[in-house]
């Protein structure tokens, strides 16, 4: 079995395939990339602006759960169900 890289319909010997890979990794790793902008600010700056936060209790929405008697399958559906096409 030959190993190697295929190119071009042609198997390059296992050291040529190697050393395309090589030149595509160290090209890809050298290539440029725009620079984008993070932060306006230093955030460690003492005088940085920081939105204001809120207390909220974690239990704030809760609404207990409790079992109930199950309701006629028929009318469940009927309440859920879209209203028909005319």
């Amino acid at each position: 079995m030959r190993l190697g890289l295929w190119l071009a319909g042609r198997a390059l010997p296992g050291c040529a395939g190697g050393c395309v890979v090589a030149m595509s990794v160290l090209l890809a790793a050298c290539s440029v990339t725009q620079q984008r902008k993070v932060a306006a600010l230093d955030a460690s700056a003492a005088d940085a602006r920081v939105p204001a936060t809120a207390y909220r209790p974690v239990l704030g929405g809760y609404v207990s759960q409790r079992p109930v008697e199950p309701a006629p399958w028929r009318e469940q559906n009927e309440r859920v169900a879209p209203a028909p096409k005319r």
